[in-house]
């Protein structure tokens, strides 16, 4: 039986060659925008434009669900604890028209069309 030998020898590639970054070639683009505050009226926008933190507010419509303010927020489904009529006051505003409202059973995460200004005088 003849002995097959095997033989390794190293065998090196040459250094890829340095590739021309095509990003950095390129300018960063600038986009521009101009934005001007036009006159809004009250009735327009609901009159929300006037809250302030400590406003006081009605509720118009019971919201469907509710959910609590606290740092670590459920939302529950809302079985008569939220009626038309409650009052509260704005204690935060939140993004996209949601407040945080404190009323006499808790402070809760209430979206804008469900609530209006309180009159003083109503």
């Amino acid at each position: 039986m003849p002995l097959a030998t095997v033989s390794s020898s190293a065998v090196s590639s040459p250094p890829p060659l340095p590739q021309p970054n095509r990003f950095r070639a390129r300018r960063p683009s600038l986009v521009v925008v101009c934005c001007k505050l036009g006159s809004v009226n009250a009735a327009e926008s609901g009159g929300k434009d006037e809250l302030t933190i400590g406003s006081p507010i009605i509720v118009v419509v019971a919201p469907p669900t509710l959910k609590t303010a606290s740092s670590m927020p459920s939302l529950r489904v809302n079985s008569g604890l939220v009626k038309p009529g409650d009052v509260g006051r704005i204690v935060a505003r939140k993004p996209k028209d949601v407040w945080a409202v404190r009323l006499a059973i808790g402070t809760y995460l209430i979206d804008g069309k469900h609530f209006k200004p309180l009159d003083v005088d109503e």
